[in-house]
């Protein structure tokens, strides 16, 4: 294998570490807002429930006691930095609903 196919998988392999890395962020903060991840998800991209990788890395969360606070914000500017408009767009969405669902309880 020659020194630029090395650089490219490096770079792909890079990627999708952070990809992986951005997708735990997000369900985590589903987790820790009492939302289930799949289900957003699939709100934004419907058509990728066979999608493995995706589904796996849902799972990947711990539970709301263990984990750490994301704040809303945080989650999206990392979604945004990975270009996930879609999934930032029903993200804000829930936010929203969850904003006016603690302001129902005051």
């Amino acid at each position: 294998m020659n020194r630029a196919n090395e650089i490219s998988e490096k770079v792909i392999s890079n990627y999708q570490k952070d990809e992986g890395m951005m997708i735990i962020i997000y369900a985590q903060w589903c987790v820790n807002n009492g939302l289930d991840p799949k289900a957003v998800y699939l709100k934004a991209y419907p058509d990728q429930e066979n999608n493995e990788y995706v589904m796996h890395m849902l799972e990947q969360t711990v539970s709301k006691e263990e984990a750490e606070d994301i704040a809303n914000e945080t989650l999206l500017q990392v979604l945004s930095i990975f270009g996930n408009e879609d999934l930032a767009f029903i993200v804000s969405k829930e936010i929203d609903a969850l904003e006016e669902k603690k302001n129902d309880r005051t």
